[in-house]
């Protein structure tokens, strides 16, 4: 069994499930059914046990299930380096304010959501990433800051405190509250933690394009390269990080009233973007045709999965939304073997039980259908035995 892993995962008022708990023994969990039966929101779920708003970026008042208390709960028995642990994310509604996350470990409140990483890291893909290469440039920078974190928690926090900083400063332009001595603090922290940030991104970009280009026979998906724009310009950031910062505070001093004009900040970490190119056939992914495009999300997923495991010791969950779907069936099986050996947890979901028939008795197959789940055969058939919920 993969050293870390759920075993337990209880919803109370999530999405389309009232009340539901699910136990989990195999290193791959497939759940199949339907579109809309409610599959991937167990994804959403499992992903909300990491920093962030889950792989659909969803606001808590849409998870919250219709008709229910306005909030929702969701409880995970897990496996970690540390032994077992049980985890509780809740979100209750406010009527005074937003609704805010709490996290309790064992029974203890967490500090703050950053905790969970100290437990378990999580990656996915989604169908929703199959524009990644073709889509926005925040896409992108969100996909790179997401696999930054997995490698280094406190990237998140620095990014909330310089977006938080950066709307301070944008805020005094456009209101030409032109106060040197506090714009000049403000510029100074978004230069330390901007450059903070564009430093893990280039040392992550760095440290997976060697993940990438380790041998591989037998390896189906396309290698891909890399290359990161920091936001900064021409700015060499393999220098002393007092100089960039330095270097960085100049420049917005310099642009704050083409800053105003443009009504944004135009240089900076947010401004970040990753090109990636199919490198077998030197192409810009974005030009590549929608398989080819998948395929290197794929491999890129897979070479995070052994980046993260090398570097933090936590073997990475995996949350793998319809992830076979458009693949022959010797891919699909390679694909199973290459997860196997990076000794992972795998969270999958498909329309057909047959896409999972090269996982055999590797898999425990779950049949989802209209808010209910129950034990189902590779085959697609169904046991008589339901799993708890409702």
């Amino acid at each position: 069994m993969p050293a870390v892993r759920l075993t337990e995962l209880r919803l109370a008022d999530f999405r389309n499930y009232e009340a539901l708990r699910l136990t989990f023994d195999r290193g791959f969990v497939a759940f199949v059914g339907d579109n809309g039966a409610g599959k991937t929101n167990l994804l959403e779920a499992v992903s909300l046990l990491t920093p962030g708003r889950g792989l659909r970026r969803a606001t808590y008042q849409d998870i919250a299930r219709k008709g229910g208390s306005g909030g929702f709960s969701i409880r995970a028995g897990l496996v970690s380096l540390q032994g077992e642990a049980d985890v509780v994310t809740k979100v209750q509604p406010d009527p005074a304010g937003p609704a805010t996350r709490t996290v309790r470990i064992d029974e203890t409140a967490a500090k703050s959501v950053d905790e969970l990483l100290d437990l378990l890291r999580i990656l996915w893909l989604t169908p929703a990433m199959d524009g990644l290469f073709t889509g926005p440039t925040g896409d992108r920078r969100r996909f790179l800051d997401r696999m930054v974190l997995a490698v280094d928690p406190t990237h998140g926090r620095r990014a909330t405190d310089y977006e938080r900083a950066m709307r301070s400063r944008n805020r005094l332009l456009s209101d030409n509250r032109m106060d040197d001595a506090w714009l000049s603090g403000i510029e100074a922290q978004m230069a330390e933690l901007g450059v903070a940030m564009a430093m893990a991104r280039s040392e992550l970009v760095e440290m997976l394009a060697g993940m990438i280009e380790q041998p591989s026979a037998d390896n189906p998906f396309p290698k891909a390269g890399l290359d990161l724009a920091s936001g900064y310009g021409d700015t060499d950031l393999s220098g002393p990080s007092a100089d960039i910062e330095d270097e960085a505070r100049r420049r917005l001093r310099a642009g704050r009233h083409a800053d105003r004009a443009a009504g944004r900040t135009l240089i900076g970490a947010h401004r970040a973007d990753l090109s990636v190119v199919h490198l077998a056939k030197a192409m810009p992914a974005a030009l590549s045709s929608t398989g080819e495009q998948k395929a290197l999300l794929i491999g890129l997923i897979l070479a995070h999965a052994r980046l993260v495991a090398a570097v933090s010791s936590l073997p990475p969950i995996l949350l793998l939304d319809e992830i076979a779907a458009h693949l022959d069936p010797g891919r699909r099986a390679t694909l199973f073997d290459l997860i196997g050996e990076l000794g992972v947890q795998a969270f999958m979901t498909g329309t057909d039980a047959s896409l999972f028939d090269a996982l055999g008795d590797r898999a425990q197959m779950l049949e989802v259908a209209a808010g209910a789940v129950r034990a189902a055969t590779a085959s697609g058939a169904t046991s008589t035995k339901p799993e708890q919920g409702r």
